[in-house]
C-alpha cells in the first residue's frame, strides 16, 4: 500500500470552524499534486437527498476529494437530528463501530497520497457508550490538527482540549486559528498568548471570510511547520492519478 499522509481535524467546539478548515487544507495538499481524501466519519444533522440522508459538511468534502469518492466512504454513518453522536445514534438504533469507520479511512488511504478526517463537534464528545475520537486517532495512528475558534472564552477551550489530547496519549501536529466573528477585539491577544501556550505550531489563520472558498481559504496555511513538527514528507505520487 502506498504511503498517506493522513490527519485528523479536531475542534475546540461545535462551530469552531472544522470544515472550512479541513477544505482549506485538502486544496492546499492539492495545490501541492497530491490525490487528497476528506472524510467525515461520523455526521448528525442531515437532510433527505434523493431518498438518502447526506450530511452538508460531508458533501462539501466529497466534493472537494480527488479523485472522486462514493458518499458511504466520506461518511459511513450519518444522522438526521443535530445532536450528540451518540444521542443520535441511539435514537436510531445504531451502534457506531469503530472498525467500520477504520475499514473505509483504510480504502481511502490506499486512493490517496493525503486523508483528512474532520471529527465531529468537540474533542470529549462521546462517539458511542465506550467510544470517542482518540479511539480513531489511536487506531488509525493519525497526528491531530487541533481548529481554534477565535471568540471569547476559546483560551479556556483550546488549553482544556490540548491537554485532553496529551492525556490521551495524541500527538498534536499543529493548529489553525479561524476567525468566527468580523470584529472580535481580542484576537491578536489570544493569537499571541495561544501561540505560547499550545504544544505545536500555528499552521494558520482562516480570515472572517463567510462566503470565500477553499481556495481563499488555503492561501492562509503554511504547511512547513507541520512537516517539521512530526517529521513528515509529502508521500510521492507512485502511479496514481487523481480525477
Amino acid at each position: 500500500m502506498s504511503r498517506c499522509l493522513s490527519l485528523y481535524i479536531a475542534g475546540t467546539d461545535t462551530g469552531a470552524g472544522k470544515t472550512r478548515a479541513a477544505l482549506a487544507l485538502m486544496r492546499a495538499l492539492q495545490e501541492q499534486g497530491l490525490c487528497v481524501s476528506g472524510m467525515k466519519p461520523v455526521a448528525s444533522g442531515a437532510r433527505q437527498i434523493q431518498g438518502r440522508l447526506r450530511n452538508e459538511d460531508a458533501l462539501l468534502l466529497q466534493e472537494q476529494s480527488t479523485p472522486a469518492l462514493a458518499y458511504e466512504l466520506v461518511n459511513p454513518y450519518v444522522f438526521a437530528p443535530a445532536l450528540s453522536p451518540h444521542f443520535a445514534a441511539n435514537l436510531s438504533g445504531t451502534a457506531i463501530d469503530l472498525e467500520v469507520i477504520a475499514g473505509c479511512a483504510q480504502r481511502l488511504q490506499e486512493q490517496s497520497q493525503a486523508l483528512i478526517i474532520e471529527g465531529v463537534g468537540g474533542w470529549r464528545v462521546p462517539w458511542g457508550d465506550a467510544l470517542e475520537a482518540a479511539h480513531l486517532v489511536h487506531r488509525l495512528t493519525t497526528p491531530v490538527i487541533l481548529v481554534v475558534g477565535l471568540r471569547l472564552g476559546c483560551i479556556n477551550h483550546a488549553l482544556l482540549t490540548a491537554e485532553a489530547m496529551q492525556r490521551d496519549g495524541v500527538s498534536m501536529a499543529g493548529w489553525i486559528a479561524s476567525h468566527l466573528e468580523a470584529n472580535y477585539a481580542g484576537a491578536d491577544l489570544t493569537l499571541a498568548d495561544l501561540r505560547a501556550r499550545l504544544p505545536a505550531p500555528l499552521l494558520g489563520e482562516l480570515p472572517w471570510q463567510p462566503d470565500a472558498g477553499p481556495g481563499t481559504a488555503a492561501q492562509a496555511l503554511e504547511l512547513q511547520p507541520l512537516y517539521r513538527a512530526f517529521g513528515l514528507a509529502l508521500p510521492e505520487a507512485e502511479g496514481k492519478t487523481c480525477i
